[in-house]
């Protein structure tokens, strides 16, 4: 009968290891993981062992090829960058990972395969690449709107001195529509070049700011119920509180209205959650913090349109018919103001935008206790 664990001695070393470290056999079925590959893959050894390498990993080509070099030539292999679907828990999330395939011989193992997995750097990359095409976006717009305020200054007050002129009131009101767009086409462009603000920092409380967004929007949509699920142990940040109202006021704005316009046909009552979490060992903006809060929106509307999902940041781009598009742009540049970083998922029934910001190192949080409210 084959040992199914090789004596556990042979294995004192990789157990210490930080990266996650596999043993298989000839046939390629796993005779060992070290706890840091429990961990990445979200199983136990004792669960595992003896079972192919592919009900664990899958069927990656490239890595069926390295294992297949490996076992007939005695080759190491080493893939960096490698994108591997890894399948760690029972929905078969992917995650991507860089992977040392090594021939050994201990006991019945043959190969050593080593995982590291780079979903991070990944995504770090992505949002730099994301951040440098909006921030080229932004300037764009921005010397656009400098460019266009000053003469719309001047068609505003021409339109004002013939009204003055004219005697007719039919023809006053075409100078009124007049003055009535080049008062709106001057309040998108200061909001175009509001961004650029500087931050009046202060210690502030993210459960007060959230409060006052949720009193404005339920002012605003008696039909959309406001749920509140804190964690009031979190400590005050430091930030600008009117930026930080106005980033969560767009998001929330933008969900209610998202909601309202498709509940035409009433089904399920329109909800807004409004989530704060103490977040641990994350890296902002490229920069490790000890501890960050994390909030999110979260709504139960149609979604947002998979047409515009990677550019919703965007200045102007807009999943409503008559959206000026700069809300989420405004909310965006305000949280990256604070050192925060925001990112949204998307499907029809949930939509949830992630803000990510950093607390104060010198004021840590004294309770780990969590409280639920709801209010409609």
């Amino acid at each position: 009968m084959m040992n199914p664990i090789t004596p556990p001695s042979a294995f004192n070393g990789l157990d210490l290891l930080s990266c996650a470290v596999v043993l298989v056999d000839a046939e390629l079925h796993i005779r060992h993981l070290n706890p840091a590959a429990e961990n990445l893959f979200s199983v136990s050894l004792r669960h595992v062992v003896g079972r192919p390498l592919a009900s664990l990993v899958g069927h990656p080509q490239e890595l069926a090829s390295a294992l297949d070099n490996a076992l007939k030539n005695n080759w190491s292999y080493t893939g960096h960058n490698l994108n591997i679907a890894l399948r760690r828990n029972e929905a078969n999330d992917p995650f991507h990972a860089d992977c040392t395939v090594t021939p050994v011989e201990a006991g019945n193992s043959r190969l050593l395969l080593e995982f590291r997995p780079i979903d991070q750097q990944l995504k770090a990359a992505r949002e730099e690449q994301l951040a440098q095409q909006q921030q080229v976006s932004r300037e764009l717009v921005r010397n656009l709107a400098h460019e266009i305020k000053n003469p719309l200054g001047g068609i505003r007050g021409s339109a004002q001195l013939l009204e003055r002129e004219l005697s007719s009131a039919p023809l006053r009101e075409y100078t009124q529509v007049i003055i009535k767009e080049a008062d709106r086409l001057q309040d998108l462009m200061q909001r175009l070049l509001s961004s650029h603000r500087a931050m009046q920092a202060a210690q502030v409380n993210i459960h007060e700011i959230l409060e006052r967004v949720r009193r404005l929007i339920h002012a605003e949509f008696h039909d959309i119920r406001v749920q509140r699920d804190y964690d009031t142990s979190l400590p005050d940040i430091t930030g600008d509180r009117e930026q930080l109202i106005q980033a969560i006021l767009n998001i929330a704005r933008n969900a209610a209205q998202a909601i309202s316009g498709n509940q035409k046909v009433p089904t399920s009552p329109g909800e807004i959650i409004f989530r704060t979490r103490a977040a641990r060992h994350v890296t902002l903006v490229k920069r490790h913090y000890r501890l960050a809060l994390e909030l999110q929106v979260i709504d139960n509307g149609p979604g947002i349109p998979e047409a515009i999902r990677d550019r919703i940041f965007y200045p102007l781009v807009s999943g409503r018919e008559n959206g000026s598009g700069l809300g989420l742009t405004l909310a965006q540049s305000f949280v990256q103001q604070h050192g925060g970083t925001i990112e949204v998922s998307s499907r029809p029934g949930n939509t949830c935008f992630s803000i990510c910001l950093p607390l104060n190192p010198e004021r840590p949080a004294t309770s780990n206790v969590s409280a639920t409210g709801t209010e409609t």
